[in-house]
């Protein structure tokens, strides 16, 4: 009962969502229409989302600041094996929150020496899984889904960075990368007023690159909750289409997003019939390849292991659909 209490009210602010209906109805707006419906979906949801994502980036940002790249890099490197892929994958969670940022510290570690495999796999984990993610799932999906989604998505990440080792790719690697070589400093220590002054820019300057996908995902959620009929969804990406974990995924490349601006649409499509598992590739595709993010991971690296990137992550993306769409009645 307090779990409940905890995921419904604190992290779901169900609260937030018969106030807001209240206020809506006080106007004299009728909340049980189309309008009126779509108008409270979309003003509940951005509160909730801003709220949780302000505090969210403010306690990872804190976390962030005693892992800066070099001490990062230092972690990962004491690792061998796939205890390596397994601490990239997991500082990934405490990292950028979308793929394109997390593109620069791959080139970075990289450059610095580490095992490819080990920073493919930083680069899986980084846009696709976080801190911030888990409890959002929580707060829409529960708290089964929440925890399952961020380990499959560590096992995605762990297994295409050891396969990607396997293979032996170093020399698919830029040549500017390969030989820039690694700066070891030592990064400043900080004060705690400097850690919590660093944090609170970080949710300013990230809040700012991620609103326009929040109210862009959200009014896109808005429109499916209220507007797309549920036999439409149904028929494309519930279980009558076999085909629907492959085109849920092959959607999500061409966006481009954040997992913040992601769970509205993958909340409204599951409303209406979707099943889990495709919802979860959707989400896992926009956040790990998104167009913009493949666009620059191939200026450091070669057409033949890019590919071979994109190729691992789209078919563990699948095989995880299937997966979760098997076996949701374990879940929903």
């Amino acid at each position: 009962m307090i779990w409940d209490l905890i995921q419904n009210q604190i992290l779901g602010m169900k609260w937030l969502n018969g106030l807001i209906g209240k206020l809506l109805r006080a106007l004299g707006l009728n909340i049980s229409s189309r309008w009126g419906g779509s108008i409270q979906f979309f003003l509940y949801d951005v509160l909730k989302i801003t709220v949780l994502l302000c505090f969210l980036i403010f306690l990872i940002s804190y976390i962030q600041s005693y892992f800066p790249p070099e001490r990062s890099r230092k972690i990962m490197g004491r690792f061998h094996g796939i205890w390596a892929n397994c601490i990239a994958a997991l500082l990934g969670t405490v990292t950028p929150f979308c793929s394109c940022s997390s593109i620069p510290l791959f080139i970075g570690f990289t450059s610095a020496g580490l095992p490819l495999g080990v920073t493919f796999s930083f680069l899986i984990s980084s846009p696709m899984v976080d801190l911030g993610s888990l409890v959002l799932l929580m707060s829409i999906f529960g708290t089964k889904v929440a925890v399952a989604y961020v380990l499959i998505g560590l096992a995605v990440a762990v297994i295409g960075g050891t396969m990607i080792e396997k293979l032996r790719m170093e020399d698919q690697v830029e040549e500017f990368i390969r030989n820039a070589g690694g700066i070891d400093i030592e990064s400043p220590s900080l004060t705690q007023r400097e850690r919590l002054v660093y944090a609170k820019d970080q949710v300013v300057s990230t809040f700012k690159k991620v609103l326009p996908y929040i109210l862009i995902g959200v009014g896109i959620g808005a429109l499916i909750h209220n507007w797309i009929p549920e036999t439409w969804v149904e028929a494309v990406l519930g279980s009558s289409n076999p085909f629907g974990v492959v085109l849920a995924t092959l959607l999500g490349v061409p966006m481009y997003a954040d997992l913040f601006g992601t769970i509205p649409v993958a909340e409204a499509l599951l409303f209406k019939g979707a099943q889990l598992g495709t919802v979860l590739s959707f989400m896992m595709a926009v956040t790990t390849l998104s167009l913009p993010s493949i666009i620059m991971l191939r200026k450091a690296v070669k057409p033949k292991l890019l590919g071979l990137f994109a190729a691992i992550c789209t078919v563990g993306i699948i095989m995880v659909g299937y997966l979760f769409n098997a076996f949701q009645f374990l879940f929903i």
